[in-house]
């Protein structure tokens, strides 16, 4: 088990929940964060947390954070429509942060768990966003060649549950329509809404990525799913069959289809996900009819 763990973007949904979680295992947390899309109230009392640009100079802290056993690396820009206005950014924080954060795995010595995506599945040259989780991809496993890191690579299949973010541009579809439902609105649909996601609690992501930094990996890639995928159309009925909707237009590089093949992610980390959509859903419906 890790003693001592940095974690970037941990003020973040994903970031946040994984601190807490580390902290409950009595695991000492640093926490490194720019906020410029997290949220101060996920301020965990138990942790330390250093106010930075995961692309900043970090010399300053490698002796203080000399015994760090991990890095798990969430900090980055997320969403696929953002990254069409702007490429540039996305690119410098999700393939040149990465890079940095490589290198303060490397100068401490310390494991290294990179925050992927399943966007590579639809084709990373799709958006900006893709494209930028694909390079970083290709960074931490060519510090795992070159520089013998001891690193590894997840691909989060659609994201959710507490501290989902229901507004503006980074928020996910169960989020939004929850928070559509909460407000009496239609629940706003694009395409046909036929296209499936495998949509994951985020508590499996969290075993999945502690699993991963505990183990000794040299650039390998790991589904964190569910292998099991459900159509808009069907999320939009949980919240009632007759729930209305209204139908807008396909966006730019959305993707069909995501399912995770978890084969490999079982094999080598003994990863299982145990929490449901239909679990979730029924669980918050009950909550807020």
């Amino acid at each position: 088990m890790n003693k001592k763990v940095i974690v970037t973007g941990g003020y973040g949904f994903i970031g946040s929940n994984l601190v807490d979680t580390l902290i409950n295992d009595g695991v000492e947390v640093v926490v490194i964060d720019n906020l410029s899309t997290g949220n101060k109230d996920y301020h965990n009392n138990n942790a330390q947390y250093l106010i930075k640009d995961i692309r900043d100079d970090f010399s300053e802290y490698y002796h203080s954070l000399r015994d760090v056993d991990a890095i798990i690396h969430l900090a980055g820009l997320a969403r696929i429509q953002p990254s069409f206005d702007n490429p540039t950014e996305f690119l410098s924080v999700n393939t040149q942060g990465t890079t940095n954060m490589c290198e303060l795995a490397k100068k401490l010595d310390a494991k290294f768990v990179y925050a992927g995506s399943s966007s590579f599945y639809g084709g990373p040259e799709n958006s900006p966003y893709a494209f930028s989780k694909w390079q970083g991809e290709e960074v931490t496993k060519m510090y795992a060649k070159l520089f013998d890191l001891s690193s590894s690579v997840a691909r989060f299949f659609n994201v959710f549950g507490p501290r989902h973010t229901t507004e503006g541009a980074y928020a996910t579809v169960v989020g939004i329509f929850q928070r559509q439902y909460l407000n009496n609105e239609d629940l706003t649909i694009t395409w046909d809404g036929e296209q499936r996601r495998d949509f994951t609690h985020v508590n499996n992501i969290i075993r999945g990525l502690i699993k991963m930094s505990e183990g000794d990996f040299r650039g390998e890639v790991f589904n964190l799913g569910t292998a099991n995928n459900y159509s808009i159309n069907e999320l939009a009925d949980m919240f009632g069959e007759n729930y209305p909707r209204t139908y807008i237009a396909r966006r730019p590089g959305d993707s069909r289809s995501t399912l995770a093949d978890l084969s490999f992610s079982e094999e080598k980390l003994g990863y299982k996900p145990v929490e449901t959509l239909q679990d979730y859903m029924d669980d918050w419906m009950g909550e807020n009819k």
